[in-house]
């Protein structure tokens, strides 16, 4: 089992940017384990945000960690549906989503991780080299700090919301560091 990919037609071209958004609980509610495509909506806000992210020249993709597959939780085809789903609350707004990445692993035992689990910067990694983009000028945007420490080379710009924000504000790392 590797990593995954769903939907991705890169264009490379120099100076693309990327906005490597997390799925659970940054572009839909936090439902563990939910792979039904019915019970997934935007999170508010959304329909504003992703538009003025991609107006402002960002190709938008989701990296997740989805340690499902590997718990027995649903089969890593049931991320098929998913991907299709997102696709399809994009485009009610007007956003094409330019690929979805997740990792099938969970977490290990000691507390390590595979190269594609976040914070692990593998799938980001991977989604800057497949679209050309230029790391310094990529957001990561995620709700916990895994999803934010996912950066990958010279990704500086962090957006942080939801629990990531509040750890944040208790200084548990700089946004830049």
């Amino acid at each position: 089992m590797s990593a995954g990919v769903w939907g991705l037609r890169p264009i490379v071209s120099s100076g693309v940017r990327l906005a490597c958004l997390d799925k659970d609980g940054t572009l839909v509610p936090d439902l563990p384990y939910n792979v039904d495509p019915a019970r997934m909506e935007l999170v508010p806000g959304a329909e504003i945000a992703l538009p003025l992210l991609r107006r402002a020249g960002y190709r938008i993709v989701v990296v997740s960690n989805q340690p499902g597959v590997a718990l027995g939780r649903f089969p890593e085809s049931a991320l098929a549906a998913v991907a299709r789903r997102l696709d399809e609350l994009c485009t009610g707004i007007g956003v094409r989503l330019a690929g979805f990445y997740y990792c099938p692993h969970a977490p290990r035992s000691d507390g390590s991780s595979c190269a594609c689990r976040k914070p692990e910067p593998g799938l980001i990694t991977r989604a800057l080299a497949e679209h050309g983009a230029r790391a310094d000028r990529s957001w990561v945007v995620g709700d916990i700090l895994d999803d934010v420490h996912a950066r990958a080379d010279r990704i500086e710009h962090l957006l942080r919301f939801g629990r990531a924000a509040e750890a944040a504000q208790r200084h548990v790392q700089p946004v830049g560091g």
